[in-house]
């Protein structure tokens, strides 16, 4: 069965899926701008994802007990309602702790939608699970490429127009959720608050969640502060991320399904990190010539988006519990423990050295592919075939990745 073949539920909360992935580069080709206006340096500004990603880790632990409660379509709207006024607030700031106050908020909404967006799309659309994993990830890819281009022409007009750009986007998001998406039925049993914890006693899902956390490390300097040392205009920053964004959403619908059909899940990872960790180390090497920054940009997205979609999957089987349980304790270990990347990597950009940042987002991408392969023998299961593909879909519940 086609995975474009989706009743309409299911595009109205892919379509939200896009918007909502804007917000991780929509800031991207504003950074500096922000920074010049308002006497902010590169850390200061980089607690922009500092305190979206902290706030998105920890509100994780709250999704499943949130949803269990009210039901994933009330879940979705409410996130999206919360991110709405976060971006909309934050856009109306004029200072640098104002804007990382309402990010932080924002944060809280994109956890909220994130962590139950997948659970409405498993359980509306039509085919495997796997299927549904790359329409995500499609979606996640068009909203991350769309995000870069769209905040580099608003922020053409003003830094604050991106923001403000993604609360109307949202709103129709919003009202398009709530007029497509049947309302979702309550699980027999509410999650409790402590589920997402005592999940991360597996150990498949907590090797998962710790190479992530490194992952993170080198993600984060390549989005949060390549854009100072390339030093050029918000419209230009936007169209080097939005060739990353593409490439991204390229590789993580197409090329990730054949390379893991081809090799299997954890090489497949495991070979995209480690391309990933070479990048960085060229772009630390190279950190002067601006052609070998925006090039490095754009190429990491290819392999990012093989990650991307492989780890998603690798997620929802990991561990013998319920797929939004482990989403939420693997989201939390991500978000939480790597929020610190996007402002080390500015503090030592600052303080150390230009070059720095790179090197140890370099390194810490490395680290990530030592502890998957140490424990690769712990995730010998998940290449594992699907049983019956309508089983699986009921059980799914969520992934909430990004």
């Amino acid at each position: 069965m086609s995975m474009w073949k989706q009743p309409r539920s299911v595009w109205a909360v892919a379509f939200a899926c896009v918007i909502a992935f804007m917000g991780i580069g929509l800031v991207d080709p504003i950074l500096k701008p922000i920074a010049d206006q308002l006497d902010a340096s590169p850390s200061q500004v980089s607690l922009l994802f500092t305190s979206y990603m902290a706030v998105m880790g920890v509100a994780m632990l709250l999704t499943g007990w949130v949803s269990s409660r009210i039901g994933s379509k009330s879940t979705l709207l409410l996130g999206l309602a919360i991110i709405i006024v976060g971006s909309a607030l934050a856009g109306l700031q004029d200072s640098v702790a104002g804007i990382v106050g309402f990010r932080a908020v924002w944060g809280l909404g994109n956890a909220l939608f994130i962590a139950t967006a997948l659970a409405a799309i498993v359980s509306s659309a039509r085919g495997s699970v796997a299927q549904a994993v790359i329409l995500y990830e499609a979606a996640l890819g068009v909203g991350i490429a769309a995000g870069p281009l769209i905040g580099g022409e608003l922020g053409t007009i003003s830094w604050r127009a991106p923001f403000l750009g993604v609360a109307v986007l949202m709103a129709i998001a919003l009202v398009a959720t709530a007029l497509m998406l049947p309302a979702s039925p309550r699980p027999d049993r509410p999650t409790s608050l402590s589920a997402p914890i005592r999940a991360l006693r597996h150990r498949p899902l907590l090797l998962m969640a710790l190479t992530a956390l490194l992952y993170n490390f080198g993600f984060f300097t390549l989005l949060a502060f390549t854009p100072f040392p390339l030093d050029l205009s918000a419209r230009a920053i936007g169209l080097i991320f939005f060739g990353w964004g593409l490439l991204l959403a390229v590789s993580s619908i197409w090329v990730a399904p054949r390379l893991q059909a081809k090799i299997g899940t954890i090489p497949s990872v495991l070979l995209a990190l480690t391309a990933f960790a070479l990048i960085l180390l060229s772009m630390a090497v190279f950190t002067d010539s601006k052609p070998v920054l925006a090039g490095g940009v754009v190429l990491a997205g290819f392999f990012l988006g093989i990650n991307n979609t492989l780890v998603t999957e690798s997620v929802m089987k990991a561990a013998p519990v319920e797929r939004s349980t482990a989403s939420a304790a693997y989201s939390f270990v991500r978000f939480g423990g790597g929020a610190v990347a996007p402002w080390l990597a500015g503090f030592l950009g600052e303080r150390v050295g230009v070059h720095v940042p790179f090197y140890v987002g370099g390194v810490a991408v490395l680290l990530a592919v030592a502890l998957l392969a140490s424990g690769r023998s712990l995730l010998s299961h998940i290449d594992a075939p699907e049983t019956d593909p309508e089983v699986t879909l009921a059980e799914a519940v969520t992934v909430g990745d990004s």
